[in-house]
């Protein structure tokens, strides 16, 4: 993710990490301008991929230190795990592959992935896999163009790049089943 929406604007394809509070993290996107850039690429059809805040982000609200306003791309409000054995939730957990979607194509049910965070959303008709945590929540959201993951893949081993090779397949334009050369 470029800080500059001139070059967001340009982009084949995109991924927002995350790690941070939610409102701040959206505070810090207006303040450089990216907001507008980044609503605009959401809308545009082009491969996008939220990793951590940056899929809370794509939901209506977030809940974290006051109420926020998403992008609202999927619908919901990004709440405070409140029944979690401990917050935050740090550490491997399984999937629960609840979807279909490319991005998650050959993920294994029962994959482990990398969490920590202590916000939530809850599992919606664009949740591809889900886990337990005292509460059930996405872990993996897709519909149409916009992925993303609660988790970290660049923490998650052989799940999270697949994953990450499954979104670089899909922003080339082939099918994640086929071969890169």
């Amino acid at each position: 993710m470029s800080g500059n929406p001139d070059v967001v604007a340009r982009a084949s394809a995109a991924i927002l990490p995350g790690d941070g509070a939610f409102g701040a993290t959206m505070d810090a996107l207006t303040a450089r301008g990216l907001d507008g850039a980044l609503r605009a690429f959401l809308g545009s059809g082009r491969p996008f991929l939220g990793i951590c805040v940056g899929m809370q982000l794509l939901y209506e609200q977030g809940a974290e230190h006051g109420l926020h306003a998403g992008f609202g791309i999927l619908p919901g409000v990004v709440k405070r795990l409140e029944r979690a054995p401990r917050i935050p939730h740090m550490g491997w957990n399984q999937l629960e592959i609840v979807g279909t979607h490319p991005f998650v194509e050959s993920v294994a049910e029962g994959s482990y992935a990398y969490f920590l965070h202590s916000y939530y959303a809850g599992v919606t008709a664009a949740t591809v896999a889900a886990c337990e945590y005292g509460e059930r929540f996405a872990a993996i959201v897709a519909q149409g163009n916009v992925m993303g993951t609660q988790f970290h893949p660049e923490k998650s081993q052989s799940t999270g790049a697949l994953l990450l090779d499954n979104f670089l397949r899909i922003a080339s334009g082939r099918q994640p089943s086929e071969t890169l050369r």
